[in-house]
């Protein structure tokens, strides 16, 4: 089973308090483990200008102001822009997602969303989601995560705390009925 392009979303009896509601995109999935971003999770005391400020890189008058999430909490200080498949940066550092879209993980396309360009669609995200092999399938098999595709509009929708809501409603499932028993059913 390959999830790589899926979105996980967490049950209501998540017992870890860093995914609770989270809505998490798998950027990569394999018998070696998988590899995820959490899009629903703003960080309140980071903006995108403080972050290129303390990088040295300049907000030019057309530089775009995109949130910054808690992607995870493997590697906090590592920087990944989760973005629409527009935008070609020169050299290495992109990784294509089943779906349609794409990760960098490097400076350039911070330095272009900063000038103006980049990107049409950015999320970016600290820190990132990392499971084992066969721990992802186990927490799936637990009920800790249902899974399902990744509509752009909501990996990208500005409401962030609707996201976890609107994941569920699109599977056809009412948030209110769940409860944090039907989780660990």
């Amino acid at each position: 089973m390959d999830l790589a392009g899926q979105i996980l979303i967490a049950m209501p009896g998540m017992t870890d308090p860093r995914f609770e509601r989270s809505v998490v995109l798998l950027c990569a999935h394999s018998a070696e483990g998988a590899m995820g971003l959490i899009v629903n999770k703003p960080l309140e005391d980071l903006s995108f200008s403080g972050l290129l400020e303390h990088l040295g890189i300049p907000l030019g008058p057309l530089g775009r102001d995109i949130r910054v999430h808690f992607g995870g909490p493997v590697e906090r200080g590592r920087g990944f822009v989760l973005h629409s498949a527009d935008w070609r940066p020169a050299g290495e550092g992109t990784m294509q997602v089943p779906g349609g879209l794409e990760m960098t993980a490097t400076i350039n396309v911070l330095e272009a969303l900063a000038s103006g360009g980049g990107p049409g669609k950015a999320l970016l995200a600290l820190g990132y989601s990392g499971w084992g092999p066969g721990q992802l399938e186990a927490e799936i098999a637990r009920n800790d995560w249902l899974t399902c595709d990744a509509p752009e509009g909501l990996v990208f929708a500005p409401d962030d705390g609707g996201k976890w809501s609107a994941a569920l409603r699109g599977m056809g499932i009412d948030p209110l009925t769940l409860s944090a028993a039907a989780g660990r059913a």
